[in-house]
């Protein structure tokens, strides 16, 4: 057995369910799912005397993206207890263009946000968009009207298919004390519908689009750092196969998120090392796994830098204002 098998075998897979957080705000299990299993009762949340407080320090977002052959499409919706966050964007992949836009919602006054990932909506109403999430029993529809975006307009109607074999990576993990990430990622969903940005109207054809979901909760220290690595695509014979894989805030020992999906089956990997250059990301980057089954060379087309009051995006830094991202995208 190799080290890394054994690193794997260590890290603790979850098959029941249970509540995420115990009376006393400790986490009940801790490790890696193929399901959500743990109900996300963060009203239990123990990490201030004063519990008014911690509101402004639970983090919950709901991240979906859509992948074409031409463009990369994502939308979403996020409250970070003292702002919240409703942000698209969209890349097009033949001529590098990429535009994003952004609203900051004190408090996040009007995003809703359900309890768990595997049913309600999550919604937000304002002046200049609208965005539903929709959670039905084996898909997810996506409905997004923005009229200013980029100053032509974003709207969509999108179904993505999750059938309920179709597996996550799910993790629960600790952050120091009393805090945590539960976190739900979601790969390789077939996608219909449409999306249009002015007058140009994209059908989805679930042969060559996929979709998909980050979806997370939790309570993290004042200064964070992460890398996030995932796709969605197709191989030569049809097969629908992608990858998530990151590393850097929490506790690890019992589960990392690293796996690979073919088919909506999750392969698990252990620990999954990252080269790339941090003072230019448009240098190649690459991705090794101990045991050899993952060896990948990213090829970056674009990347882009931002620094925003709050958000959930590849690279941050800071929990609080400000917050430094990078995101990239490109090919394997």
């Amino acid at each position: 057995m190799t080290h890394d098998e054994e690193m794997i075998m260590k890290e603790r897979e979850l098959v029941e369910r249970s509540p995420l957080l115990d009376g006393q705000g400790q986490l009940v299990q801790v490790g890696w799912a193929r399901q959500p299993f743990l109900d996300c009762n963060l009203e239990e949340a123990r990490f201030y005397a004063l519990r008014p407080f911690q509101r402004f320090r639970i983090k919950r977002w709901d991240y979906y993206g859509v992948t074409t052959p031409t463009h990369y499409y994502s939308f979403t919706l996020a409250d970070l207890g003292y702002a919240g966050q409703v942000f698209a964007y969209v890349v097009n992949f033949q001529d590098g263009d990429y535009h994003e836009e952004t609203l900051t919602i004190p408090l996040g006054r009007g995003i809703l946000l359900p309890r768990n990932s595997t049913e309600g909506a999550s919604m937000y109403e304002g002046d200049k968009a609208r965005l539903t999430f929709q959670a039905q029993p084996e898909a997810r529809r996506i409905t997004v009207a923005w009229p200013g975006f980029g100053g032509q307009g974003l709207s969509a109607e999108i179904c993505l298919d999750l059938p309920v074999d179709h597996e996550s990576m799910a993790i629960v993990i600790p952050i120091g004390f009393k805090r945590f990430y539960y976190n739900r990622k979601v790969n390789c969903m077939p996608a219909s519908g449409w999306i249009q940005i002015g007058a140009e109207r994209v059908s989805l054809d679930p042969d060559r689009s996929l979709g998909n979901l980050d979806w997370g909760r939790g309570v993290w220290e004042y200064r964070s750092f992460w890398v996030w690595a995932s796709a969605s695509g197709f191989l030569e014979d049809g097969r629908r196969v992608g990858l998530n894989m990151g590393f850097g805030f929490g506790d690890t020992a019992a589960a990392t998120e690293n796996g690979l999906i073919l088919e909506g089956r999750v392969h698990k990997l252990g620990q999954v090392d990252f080269t790339y250059d941090s003072s230019d990301f448009m240098q190649p980057w690459r991705m090794v796994s101990a045991d050899g089954r993952v060896d990948l060379n990213f090829a970056v087309s674009g990347s882009h830098r931002g620094d925003e009051p709050a958000g959930h995006h590849q690279r941050g830094s800071s929990d609080v204002w400000p917050l430094l991202w990078h995101r990239s995208y490109g090919r394997w």
